[in-house]
């Protein structure tokens, strides 16, 4: 399973893409394929506030619906439109077409509250 080592990684399964004052969120490979195919995706708009910690919107699965929880907090500035005929893209590309919103970040020390790739493996994927 890949979880790249230049993302951070929430608690709730969500990964954050750090460039500049602008990240990048997505859930992780291992949720994902824990979900099994997503049919949809539920996201904000463009302009709306998130807030660490705070739930954002949801995917849903042929399994389940689960919320997408928001690694930091800020402005909304980008979401993925891609999702909305292409949920599928999640599952095949999660670092990549599958990411969700881009947040213009609020709050830099919130970045601290985050795991590096080795914790999250550590705590989700070790045996």
């Amino acid at each position: 399973m890949n979880h790249p080592q230049d993302l951070k990684y929430y608690v709730e399964h969500e990964w954050a893409r750090v460039e500049g004052n602008r990240v990048t969120v997505g859930i992780t490979e291992f949720a994902a394929s824990e979900l099994g195919d997503i049919v949809f995706v539920d996201l904000p708009a463009v302009g709306d506030h998130v807030k660490y910690g705070e739930a954002f919107g949801s995917v849903e699965s042929v399994k389940t619906v689960s919320e997408i929880y928001s690694p930091i907090s800020g402005k909304i500035v980008a979401v993925n439109d891609l999702l909305a005929d292409a949920p599928e893209k999640v599952n095949e590309d999660t670092y990549g077409d599958g990411w969700m919103i881009v947040v213009e970040l609020a709050d830099q020390a919130e970045l601290e509250k985050l795991w590096d790739q080795a914790k999250y493996v550590e705590t989700y994927l070790s045996e």
